[in-house]
């Protein structure tokens, strides 16, 4: 899923705020085994090893650590996921980015959904009597897999998902003995509107309409409080002890 959500992502234009831009902070391997990597790392642990220089930082963290998570907790507390979407069972997965949705459609159908969390917005102008400013739209990755019984292939669809309706921006057929990147095929939006007209109504009928989106979106914000908060929690226990 992550090189087809990759090949997604290069295809829209967002603002800063992309999957994209938070990969190339992580370090990479070559980075972290290097000898000057391993030079920083003796001298920080020697510097740590100083109780005296460690503990005011260290408490002082601690405290606006609790107190983030208290007022999380308390501002917006998230609720508990939700494990089904009509017909769809949801997987969420504690840590990732992404939840799973399953489900089906007639007797031979399997329908599998990938989403991600919030991984890119666009602004638009307000409308209507306060039409001053801009609003915030956010969106989601999503990679719907819909295969058959018969062992034929799956087809599949790249899809961006906004508040109130589902992009599809490609649409192609996998083999599972396929490694490497299959051909998406032309973008969506180029081909004819009868047949995009057709495609819509195709997937419409097996559950991805305007309720869905509505659904992850909401989905997503509580996840993202959630992750959010447990990620406070880990942070203080690692600084803790």
């Amino acid at each position: 899923m992550a090189l087809l959500l990759r090949s997604l992502s290069k295809a829209r234009v967002f603002h800063p705020y992309s999957p994209s831009l938070t990969s190339r902070t992580l370090i990479s391997w070559s980075r972290c085994n290097s000898p000057q990597s391993r030079d920083v790392t003796t001298s920080r642990r020697s510097y740590s090893a100083i109780p005296s220089a460690k503990s005011p930082f260290r408490s002082n963290l601690l405290r606006i650590l609790r107190n983030e998570i208290e007022y999380q907790s308390e501002y917006a507390p998230p609720h508990q996921p939700a494990t089904e979407f009509k017909s769809f069972t949801v997987q969420d997965r504690p840590g990732e980015q992404c939840i799973v949705m399953k489900g089906g459609f007639g007797e031979d159908e399997t329908i599998k959904m990938e989403a991600t969390m919030f991984d890119g917005f666009v602004t638009v102008p307000r409308t209507g009597l306060d039409a001053s400013g801009s609003d915030v739209r956010l969106h989601i990755s999503l990679l719907v897999d819909i295969s058959k019984s018969d062992g034929s292939e799956d087809m599949e669809f790249l899809c961006s998902v906004w508040p109130n309706r589902i992009q599809i921006q490609n649409l192609y057929m996998r083999r599972d003995k396929i490694t490497g990147q299959p051909y998406l095929g032309p973008k969506f939006g180029s081909l004819k509107y009868d047949f995009q007209a057709a495609v819509k109504e195709f997937l419409r009928v097996r559950g991805l309409d305007s309720e869905l989106c509505f659904f992850l979106h909401e989905y997503m914000m509580n996840k993202d409080r959630i992750e959010l908060i447990q990620w406070l929690r880990k942070l203080n226990s690692f600084i803790a002890k």
